[in-house]
């Protein structure tokens, strides 16, 4: 979802990529969630981080806790960070309890975008 919110709304400014520290496939509720704001992710893969260990990045992004420990060091890498989301997939119960919880993490990962952006590009 945060590679999907990023690229909708700073795509013209910065190139996103997302990758775990399993491939697995895009969460269907994620997909759903993303949908309800206008993005869709229907096609999106999910991508190993080992995908991207060649690359050079401006920022390296952890958005779990679980992520932030499995995280190789990307040496070129102007600055690694760790926003703690919790993992909606993790969620128990009824589908729509899931959902909810898609959709309130969705909308936390996006005042977090808008904040951490707007921070950079007052300075």
């Amino acid at each position: 979802m945060a590679e999907g919110l990023l690229r909708d709304i700073y795509g013209k400014d910065y190139e996103a990529f997302s990758a775990g520290t399993m491939a697995t496939e895009v969460h269907p509720f994620a997909v759903e969630a993303m949908k309800e704001v206008g993005i869709d992710i229907a096609e999106a893969r999910s991508k190993r981080i080992t995908e991207f260990l060649d690359k050079k990045f401006d920022f390296v992004i952890t958005v779990c806790d679980r992520a932030r420990e499995a995280c190789p060091f990307f040496p070129a890498s102007a600055r690694n960070l760790h926003v703690g989301f919790e993992d909606p997939a993790g969620i128990e119960g009824a589908d729509e309890a899931k959902l909810q919880k898609f959709r309130q993490v969705r909308d936390e990962i996006k005042s977090w975008i808008n904040e951490f952006f707007d921070k950079r590009d007052a300075s």
